[in-house]
Parts: structure tokens; C-alpha cells; sequence
């Protein structure tokens, strides 16, 4: 692991519980959370650099989860080192950088994921499968919105520099653009979108919303408020429970933004490897229910029929009347903190490295779906449609052996 932040330690179970993966070494430059990695996962090694780490013959794969401004960098001194490689959304934050990704797999012969974004989650992947069956008919439209509290969580510096590839649009845009073009089929044709940045306390877009229209015309909306007056899971009585933060946290927090007086960097200590909040302490049942995540609940609109999400999967509406589909079964039986999207991951990038097996989720798809994420942010700028060219379509192959239950059948 390629940095021991939030987000490894969100990734760190479902690795570690995988029989398919040995979990070896981690790097990071902070000596708290290389000391935190060893004491959780005894046996491994920690590495004060991402160099010194890929070069260890031992290592056959590395997962890329360093900041973003350096995504690049760190994937290409793995895979110089002959290391297939997992990365992080967004793949990178130009699309020069991703060019040379892409170009460095096929020179050095080993395998790029770009992954983790939730058009992994088993609910989106089925309402692909049973929009590819033709039981609903074609797609005609698909629209997806999230209200959370992204903006007023705890953040690095980093986080909060559209310069660095942060902000809401370059950390979170990826999860609902790689989900409208694995639904969509993937080939975006253009983009009109706007930004918001409404907290002076933190001057980065924590707003977005887009038009995306495919080469096929149909329509597409995203929409993600990150602003944390209002979130998803109050919609969603099973969700609510489980948040991390409550609606008197979230007042408090922002508070103490606009006061000056947040303790960013001691917060964020908590949600790492070692923290108090570590997500490797927490127990995680598998096979867990949807939630909305940072994602938001997705409705797929088709010609004769309309999918949207559910607790225990999703619900069909057709000429047959509702059916709601039991999912939970599809899924890997291994805990996963990031709601399956490391296991499926994992899987994928398994199954192309030892059965030779297509990876769906290569850079060439990382790539596509970051030139639309930066199209989103030049239409904003420029308040115009801005075209796209480098898309790449979904094989239908990709879970082609998924077994979802007929629907809409008459």
C-alpha cells in the first residue's frame, strides 16, 4: 500500500481478509501511521518510501493511495519496478499524466486498475446487466444526486486544492461519473455543468451539477451538495444509524469552521490506521445492505421500465408491476468498510493478473472517466458545453457471468 491514510485504512480488511492477496508492506512518510500499520497487520513491513517499498522483490502489486497530485508519480515508480498497480480516484489530475500511465502498463507489461469508485458497488453492476438483457428495453435516461457532508468533514490542505486535484468535483465526481458511464454504456459526448463554493471557510468547490449526453443521446444528470445542511441517510432509516457524524456534529463543525477554531489535522488523526476512529478497529459484517455513501441513490430510466437502489438491492418497476431484487448474495462474503468496491476491485485485478482475464477497469476507463471530471470543471469555468474524445465504451463481457433474475418481462 502506496500511502497509509483514511483511505487505506479503508481498504486494509478487505485486502487482509481476501485469500487471493498476502498483504506485505505499506509506505508513508509519517512515522505515525508506518507504526500503526505494523502493530495492526504483525508481520508486514513499513517503508518511509514509496522507492524503497517498490523495490522489494517480494511485492507483486501495489495500491496506489497517496494524495492525488501524486497518483502519477507513485504508479509509475511501481510499475518501472515491474509492479502491477491498483490506483485511486481520480486516476491522476491531467490528462497528460494519465496518457503516461497508461502508456507506462503497456511498456513495463503489467496491469492498471483505476478503481474504487462505486460503479463497482453489486447494485450498479446489476441494473447494468438487466439493462443489457433488453427486458426493460434500452436506457433513455439516468439520474443520480447526493446531499452529504463531504465540505465540513475533516480535511488535509491537499484535500482543499483544486491545484492538488482536490475539492468535491476531483475526490468525489469520479464516483458518480464512473457509475453514469458503466450505466450508460461509456461513451460521454459532452458536458455542461456548474460549481459551487459557498463556505468561505473552505474555499473550494463543494457543489457540482452536470449534464452528461451520450454519443447515443441519451440524457444523464449528476449532482453531489457536500455542504452538510441536509444528507442522504435521513431519507433511508436503516442508513441513518450507522452515520459518522450526527446533525449536532455537523452545526458544530461548521461552526468552528467559520470561527477559525477546527482542528482539521487532529480530526483526520482519528480516521486513520492507529487512530481512535481507525476503520480497521470496526467490525464490518459482509455482505452489508446499500447505502447511499457519497454516491447517492442511482434511478436508470428505460423504455419500458424504471431501476433505482434498495436496502437489500434494487427495486424494478415494469409492466409486471414492483419487484425488488435481493442482491446480498452476489456479493463476496469478506468484510469491506468501502461497501464492496475494494473486493471488486481486488477481484478484477486478480482475476486479469493470474487467469489472464480482461481488466474492465483499466486505465484507459480511469482516463476517460477523469476527462470527464475535468470537463466538469472547465464547463463550470467557462459556462459552455465542452466535448469529450477519448471515452471508451463497457464490454458487454464484463460480468457477463453476474446472474441476475429476469425482470419486466411480460
Amino acid at each position: 500500500m502506496a500511502g497509509l491514510g483514511q483511505g487505506a485504512a479503508s481498504t486494509f480488511p478487505a485486502i487482509d481478509a481476501m485469500p487471493e492477496y498476502a498483504l506485505v508492506a505499506g509506505a508513508d512518510l509519517n512515522p505515525a501511521m508506518r507504526a500503526g500499520f505494523e502493530a495492526t497487520y504483525p508481520g508486514t513491513r513499513a517503508y518511509d518510501t514509496i522507492a524503497a517499498m517498490c523495490a522489494a522483490p517480494d511485492i507483486d502489486a501495489v495500491w496506489v493511495a497517496t494524495p492525488n497530485r501524486f497518483h502519477c508519480e507513485h504508479a509509475l515508480e511501481a510499475m518501472r519496478h515491474g509492479k502491477h498497480v491498483i490506483v485511486e480516484k481520480p486516476m491522476a489530475i491531467s490528462l497528460d499524466e494519465a496518457d503516461r500511465m497508461v502508456e507506462a502498463a503497456q511498456r513495463h507489461g503489467v496491469r492498471l486498475a483505476c478503481g474504487h469508485t462505486r460503479s463497482l458497488s453489486i447494485w450498479n453492476r446489476a441494473m447494468r446487466r438487466i439493462a443489457l438483457s433488453g427486458d426493460l428495453g434500452a436506457v433513455t435516461a439516468i439520474h443520480i444526486w447526493a446531499y452529504t457532508d463531504w465540505l465540513i468533514r475533516p480535511r488535509t490542505a491537499d484535500e482543499l486544492d483544486p491545484e492538488q486535484g482536490g475539492g468535491i468535483v476531483f475526490r468525489q465526481g469520479p464516483h458518480q461519473i464512473d457509475t453514469v458511464r458503466l450505466l450508460g454504456g461509456g461513451l460521454v459526448r459532452s458536458v455542461r455543468a456548474q460549481t459551487g463554493r459557498w463556505l468561505a471557510a473552505r474555499p473550494v468547490p463543494g457543489y457540482y451539477t452536470a449534464f452528461l449526453e451520450f454519443e447515443n443521446g441519451t440524457p444523464a444528470t449528476i449532482m453531489h451538495n457536500g455542504y452538510g445542511y441536509f444528507v442522504m441517510s435521513e431519507l433511508y432509516p436503516w442508513v441513518a444509524a450507522d452515520e459518522r457524524f450526527s446533525d449536532a456534529d455537523r452545526a458544530r463543525m461548521r461552526s468552528e469552521l467559520v470561527a477559525g477554531t477546527r482542528d482539521d489535522d487532529g480530526e483526520k488523526e482519528e480516521w486513520r490506521i492507529g487512530g481512535r476512529r481507525d476503520p480497521t478497529k470496526i467490525r464490518h459484517a459482509g455482505r452489508p445492505g446499500w447505502k447511499p455513501f457519497d454516491l447517492g441513490p442511482v434511478e436508470v430510466s428505460c423504455e419500458r421500465g424504471v431501476m433505482r437502489n434498495a436496502e437489500n438491492g434494487i427495486v424494478v418497476y415494469s409492466d409486471r408491476g414492483r419487484e425488488e431484487l435481493d442482491l446480498r448474495d452476489l456479493q463476496r462474503p469478506e468484510a469491506d468498510p468501502s461497501g464492496g468496491l475494494s473486493l471488486a476491485i481486488l477481484e478484477e485485478f486478480y482475476a486479469s493478473i493470474v487467469d489472464d482475464r480482461p481488466l474492465y477497469h483499466d486505465g484507459a476507463w480511469g482516463r476517460a472517466t477523469l476527462e470527464v471530471v475535468l470537463a466538469l470543471i472547465t464547463s463550470a469555468r467557462e459556462r459552455r458545453e465542452i466535448m469529450v474524445s477519448r471515452q471508451v465504451a463497457m464490454p458487454d463481457s464484463y460480468d457477463a457471468g453476474l446472474s441476475v433474475l429476469k425482470v419486466g418481462a411480460a
